[in-house]
């Protein structure tokens, strides 16, 4: 296993990659530097509750099933990686032009988030537009270029690349999802309503996730956003699916620790992720791994 880590990212590679899934958690950073908790007025535990917590440990076992793993080390309150470079909110960043409406924008998501979950603001007043920029220069940029790489190498290897762009969501986001009174998915797959990757991609991460026992939904209340709508490419063969799981069923939310399933449950991902892995293993690849 090799790896490389800095400011922006870890990137964790098995020594010979046999497949061409690429697993990454652009929302699970939790490295929060002391010059920016100096900025913010939230306290140390009210900033990360936009974190995806542990889903980088959760998906940790990529490596040891041929998969390479990105995962964020700069937190999403600092920079958004699942947001164009250019979703610049003009609320909390001087010198933006305010531009055509941009619902993750308005409400204070855009990549310099301006609020955490429910709406608490990070920030008493705006940011410089150079401090944006050097933001997503040192953060947002090597981040993306090594995931672009990584789809690259993929698709040169395999013919084919497959992102699965791993995030968690609050128990309280499934509330109005169905009818009243139905059954709530533990896992959302975000696809863009099929625009960011085939549906027969989409089917086969469904179904590693509904045999090992999760009920799956599909694009409600998530659909992907910008790494899914810029990698998912599925007429060139590569492909892009939003892996979102309910935090609830491994982790105390109010606390931000795992709870008594913690351990359940990663054995059980473990099983999904070698699943998830044999999906972009081609046969020859296949009798190799085995």
């Amino acid at each position: 296993m090799s790896g490389t880590e800095n400011q922006s990212y870890l990137l964790r590679c098995p020594d010979t990659c046999t497949t061409s899934v690429v697993f990454a958690s652009p929302h699970s950073g939790r490295i929060y530097l002391p010059s920016f908790l100096r900025q913010v007025i939230l306290d140390q535990h009210e900033i990360r509750s936009s974190e995806d917590a542990f889903v980088d440990d959760l998906f940790g076992s990529a490596i040891k099933h041929g998969a390479p793993l990105l995962t964020a080390q700069s937190p999403r309150a600092f920079v958004d990686l699942n947001r164009g470079p250019e979703e610049l909110d003009p609320a909390a960043i001087e010198g933006i032009r305010r531009v055509a409406h941009n619902p993750r924008i308005s409400s204070g998501l855009g990549v310099i988030p301006r609020v955490v979950s429910n709406g608490r603001a990070i920030y008493n007043g705006k940011l410089s537009l150079v401090e944006a920029h050097d933001r997503i220069a040192s953060v947002w940029r090597p981040y993306h270029d090594t995931l672009q790489s990584l789809m690259d190498r993929a698709h040169r290897s395999f013919g084919e690349a497959i992102l699965i762009d791993c995030h968690s969501m609050p128990h309280e986001a499934l509330e109005n999802v169905g009818p009243p009174g139905a059954t709530r998915p533990d896992v959302v797959l975000g696809d863009r309503f099929g625009a960011a990757a085939s549906s027969s991609v989409v089917e086969q991460v469904e179904a590693a996730f509904a045999s090992a026992g999760f009920k799956v939904a599909r694009n409600m209340p998530f659909a992907g956003a910008y790494i899914c709508q810029n990698y998912g490419r599925p007429s060139r063969r590569q492909h892009a699916v939003q892996v979102e799981i309910d935090r609830s069923i491994y982790m105390d939310e109010k606390t931000i620790k795992p709870n008594a399933n913690y351990g359940a449950f990663k054995e059980t991902l473990d099983g999904v992720i070698a699943e998830l892995s044999e999906i972009g293993r081609g046969e020859d690849q296949r009798v190799a791994a085995e």
